[in-house]
């Protein structure tokens, strides 16, 4: 079942979402070569509950922490721990709050010191991707549209998009119906109508799409070991252009991008 929302969830939404790009935010402070990722999840869950929220990940089937921090070859769901930080890696960040009864998630990759021009320009495309997909949510398209502009627009530059793994709903739960994904045909799928809330998040690899699970039961990884980029807004559908609830501006100032 699809829950579309109100105004007034809309609001709440919106209002979860900027924290958890705050939340990104203060991580981001911290990033450099020599930052253990535990330390990252022990800022953010201080600084949700700081804001009278309370981390959506920590507990959410197990999941052992407040943020998802993947490296490298690692796709999604990586566990914090003393890994450390080195120059030239790549780091997603995933993190999800629950403030007012209402989840907010978001997600970015970071460069970490000097990264390969080959690795941050499937950051950049990764990142392009998810507002080609964006501005397909609109009301009347359908969600083959979303996938269909995430794909065509990395396939063209020879990356490749996870097919396991998608977007999805979200407004009370952390995830609702319908399923988002990254690929697809146009004019096929669930008709988009004003007031569904989905999380657009192409996750786009260097090498081939195929991915499996670590040992951790969690972490999910490229097989070829190459890198991967993940972006993730948490955005409304409307009548004529989609409205991001969630946001990259304090995360983008942190890192000297605006």
């Amino acid at each position: 079942m699809i829950y579309y929302k109100t105004e007034e969830e809309i609001k709440l939404l919106k209002e979860s979402s900027l924290l958890v790009g705050k939340t990104l935010a203060e991580v981001a402070k911290l990033l450099k070569p020599g930052v253990e990722t535990i330390k990252l999840d022990r800022i953010a869950e201080e600084f949700i509950k700081d804001n009278h929220a309370i981390p959506g990940f920590k507990g959410y089937n197990g999941f052992p922490a407040t943020l998802c921090i993947s490296i490298n070859e690692q796709v999604v769901h990586g566990i914090p721990s003393d890994r450390i930080l080195k120059d030239g890696d790549i780091v997603s960040i995933d993190c999800g709050v629950i403030k007012n009864n209402f989840y907010g998630d978001s997600a970015y990759t970071f460069p970490i010191g000097n990264v390969k021009k080959e690795i941050l320009d499937l950051l950049k495309t990764t990142k392009e991707s998810l507002y080609k997909g964006i501005e397909m949510a609109v009301h009347g398209k359908r969600l083959g549209d979303i996938g269909y502009a995430i794909q065509n627009h990395v396939e063209k530059r020879k990356y490749s998009v996870v097919r396991d793994l998608v977007g999805h709903g979200i407004g009370r739960n952390l995830h609702e119906k319908p399923e988002v994904f990254n690929y697809g045909r146009r004019g096929t799928g669930k008709f988009l109508q004003s007031g569904l809330v989905i999380c657009i998040e192409p996750m786009i690899n260097l090498g081939i799409k195929n991915i499996v699970r670590e040992n951790d039961g969690w972490t999910i990884r490229t097989t070829d070991n190459k890198p991967s980029a993940h972006f993730e807004h948490e955005i409304v559908v409307r009548k004529n252009k989609a409205e991001i609830l969630s946001s990259f501006k304090y995360i983008e100032k942190v890192l000297n991008l605006i």
